[in-house]
């Protein structure tokens, strides 16, 4: 019985051992080392102007297009479409898009992964040409959808922030949209 009590104390006395604080190693060095703080770093001068009113001046937004505007280009593309497109980059294509393409309607995704001079894509539920689709590519302002091939089966551009029009090599107009 005496052993259950010794052994039970010193578990006791260990216990207690672990709770009290002891000094760290980085206590010690701070105590000893003399610390300046970092001196505040001088910042360039700042000026301040008047930014011009936003509703007098819009010479440097185009115009945003029109149905009118899209129906006379031929389906927003041609010439005037490249001409009125918005910049656009590969990053920004990836993922899922919904199409339009004469009266049907599909999903479309594509990937940054290469395939051939592109990169691959593709259609689910679409009729027509676009079945074929397999990969795209960004050329300038201008979308290209590929067949499996790597040849063109349709061209698009952007029209909006979430939005490219454009059409098929057989003249079958084609929205993409999010």
């Amino acid at each position: 019985m005496r052993i259950v009590h010794v052994a039970g104390g010193l578990m006791m006395a260990l216990a207690l051992a672990g709770c009290q604080r002891t000094s760290s190693s980085m206590d010690s060095v701070n105590t000893q080392q003399n610390i300046t703080p970092l001196e505040a770093a001088p910042v360039g001068t700042v000026s301040s102007s008047q930014l011009p009113d936003p509703t007098t001046d819009t010479s440097q937004f185009p115009e945003k297009p029109t149905t009118e505007t899209a129906m006379a280009t031929g389906t927003g593309t041609g010439d005037a479409a490249a001409a009125t497109a918005l910049d656009v980059t590969k990053e920004s294509m990836v993922g899922n898009w919904r199409v339009a393409s004469g009266p049907s309607s599909c999903d479309m995704f594509l990937t940054l992964t290469n395939l051939g001079s592109g990169s691959r894509g593709g259609t689910r539920g679409c009729a027509g040409e676009l079945t074929a689709m397999g990969s795209w590519e960004v050329a300038g302002k201008q979308v290209v959808l590929k067949d499996r091939a790597g040849n063109a089966i349709a061209r698009l551009y952007k029209s909006a922030d979430a939005r490219f029009d454009g059409s098929t090599n057989s003249g079958q107009p084609v929205s993409l949209s999010r």
